[in-house]
């Protein structure tokens, strides 16, 4: 989704917010991605790194022992320098979660998890061989009429 130097900025952004730690800054993408983007621990706590090491963040302490970070005024500068390409990256996190705000429905995300859950539980009850090829017939028919509508 973003290339280091704009997730370093993104991060930047997000934490110029407001104090941040890892886990909040993961959930913060994936909230405003509307659950298309959720950056590994793996990607993030090494970009936490980078950006201290640059000294645009500085650990604060913590009341949950959690490693917080605000922004620092060199970071606040940098910032500045980039606001075009830190916005542009923002925005296209937010485009993401905009464009799945558009394609929710509630109703269809209702039927499908009282699918999940009738398949789960029809599948927990007593089992004959046949049961999953009925249960894979019945969901091929309904999706051939939901390509049909």
């Amino acid at each position: 989704m973003f290339d280091r130097a704009e997730l370093r900025l993104v991060l930047l952004s997000l934490i110029a917010e407001q104090p941040r730690h890892g886990y909040d800054l993961i959930k913060a993408m994936e909230e405003r991605s509307g659950g298309h983007y959720s950056p590994s621990p793996g990607v993030i706590y090494p970009a936490l790194s980078m950006l201290s090491d640059e000294g645009v963040i500085l650990e604060q302490e913590s009341a949950d022992h959690r490693r917080s970070f605000a922004i620092t005024e060199s970071g606040r500068a940098v910032l500045e320098a980039e606001a075009e390409q830190a916005e542009a990256g923002v925005q296209r996190l937010n485009a993401l979660g905009e464009r799945a705000e558009e394609h929710r429905s509630p109703s269809i995300e209702r039927g499908a998890a009282n699918l999940f859950m009738a398949v789960a539980q029809r599948m927990r009850g007593e089992r004959d061989e046949e049961l999953p090829h009925r249960i894979a017939e019945i969901l091929d028919e309904a999706a051939r009429r939901i390509e049909r509508l």
